[in-house]
């Protein structure tokens, strides 16, 4: 990553503009949440798979949606066509907010929005044939006559590249390229303007994936339809897409033109995430950056930043920029043990152990300790910060202990979300900035992260991406 990118993430200013950006909005999404409750009598704390989302989908073009498995993608694109229920925020198509539509409303705008799911296996109802799976969608609108709708579903099954005769057969008889035709052919039965893709090749042989999506951009220019393009694979989504929503942990990090993001990102996220992609050339040297530890729990996401538990160019507090790499990467490993540890409520054993004097299963703070620092020479400044916390953590205090640690070593990522107060270069950016992010191009290209502030304490660019995380 360049320090230009990293710091400031600004693209260079010689791309060109999207193709789409006079095009009108057709989907337009702000603050959107979707929670899902807990499981107690009284709720308890919510998972938020999809945490305050906003961006917005042009008339005819194909926005990639790509992040980690569990990141919200696939809850983000069943809550736009209201397979699940926003829990705040808006979905506006055309205008209408379709979060406040029910009984026929909703029924009646569903002709406009289909969903074409990741399995095609799991998605077809094999007692049924070919013919009554596509056709059901018209048989529920009860759209024209019955021998209108036959002939209509066998015209799309030669329009997706299946045969008329396949009608009467069942989907245990076909391929999983085919299966998966016989997905969007029903997808495309009520002529719908917007198809959210949930991973259509994820699961189909790199041959029969280059065929799907060949053919899925032939409908979308027959057919004027309008896409968002969920997938984990980044190449796929730098040939078919238009421009690329990155997710993590419920929030959009990074949205903008493919190729513009391809080429500079500007988000640290989006710069880990690229590059895990495959290089065909097995002889070519390519800087990986390793993430360290798994993503937080979307019932307990951090305070400000999301990626701020693992993002490899935290900011660092001024009077530790010069701190030894590994020593503050196991600092980071310790407050999210001690995180884990004042979340997980202890057993019946473990609390039984404790009153007889013994160690609990999960083990002592010392161990603990004794795992993390046994090799790392620790300054004493640092050393009495954490002989203090670990004396906290000793009388089951985790809470108070991981507020020390974090008042010492805590970074201005994780005290507030980024200020998108940045401005853009130009005036004629693609589209309006949402308060909590920064625009970084003049394509309108907007991140999320503190390292965009102007008045943000950098650490140098070795520091940032050392060889630790390569």
């Amino acid at each position: 990553m360049s320090q230009n990118a990293l710091e400031t993430g600004t693209a260079e200013a010689d791309v060109d503009v999207d193709s789409h950006q006079d095009s009108d909005v057709m989907v337009e999404v702000r603050d959107l949440r979707t929670y899902y409750e807990g499981d107690g009598l009284f709720g308890g704390t919510p998972v938020k798979a999809v945490d305050g989302v906003s961006f917005d989908i042009k008339r005819g073009e194909t926005l990639g949606l790509v992040g980690e498995s569990g990141c919200g993608k696939s809850t983000l694109g069943r809550t736009l066509i209201q397979l699940e229920s926003a829990t705040g925020g808006e979905i506006r198509f055309d205008g209408t907010d379709i979060t406040m539509l029910s009984g026929t409303d909703l029924k009646e705008w569903r002709r406009n929005a289909q969903m074409v799911f990741q399995d095609p296996d799991s998605s077809l109802n094999d007692r049924m044939t070919i013919g009554e799976i596509v056709r059901e969608p018209l048989d529920v609108h009860d759209w024209k006559t019955p021998r209108e709708r036959r002939q209509h579903v066998k015209e799309l099954l030669d329009t997706v590249g299946l045969q008329r005769e396949h009608y009467y057969r069942y989907p245990h008889q076909f391929s999983g390229g085919q299966r998966q035709r016989i997905g969007i052919a029903r997808t495309l039965t009520l002529e719908p303007e917007f198809i959210v893709l949930d991973e259509p090749v994820s699961a189909l042989d790199v041959s029969v994936q280059a065929e799907v999506i060949n053919l899925l951009e032939d409908l979308q220019e027959e057919f004027g339809l309008t896409y968002l393009f969920i997938a984990h694979d980044l190449s796929v989504v730098r040939h078919i897409c238009d421009r690329v929503a990155v997710m993590y942990l419920g929030n959009i990090m990074e949205i903008g033109p493919t190729e513009e993001l391809f080429s500079n990102p500007a988000n640290p996220y989006t710069h880990s995430l690229l590059s895990a992609i495959p290089e065909p050339d097995p002889t070519a040297h390519k800087d990986r950056i390793t993430l360290q530890g798994t993503p937080p729990s979307p019932r307990f996401p951090p305070s400000g930043c999301p990626f701020s538990t693992r993002c490899p160019a935290r900011i660092r507090p001024p009077e530790y920029q010069d701190l030894d790499n590994e020593l503050w990467h196991q600092l980071d490993t310790l407050r999210e043990v001690l995180r884990e540890r004042d979340r997980t409520e202890k057993s019946v054993t473990d609390r039984i152990r404790e009153l007889l004097g013994k160690e609990p299963h999960f083990g002592t703070i010392d161990e603990i300790y004794a795992e993390l620092f046994g090799d790392q020479a620790v300054p004493p400044a640092v050393e009495d910060v954490l002989d203090d916390a670990a004396e906290l953590a000793r009388g089951g205090n985790e809470r108070a202990a991981l507020d020390l640690l974090g008042a010492e070593f805590g970074s201005v990522c994780e005290g507030h979300e980024p200020d998108g107060a940045a401005e853009a270069d130009d005036a004629d950016a693609e589209e309006p900035v949402e308060p909590d992010y920064h625009v970084v191009s003049p394509s309108g290209r907007r991140s999320l992260c503190h390292r965009h502030d102007s008045d943000a304490d950098y650490r140098k660019p070795e520091h940032v991406l050392d060889d630790r995380h390569r």
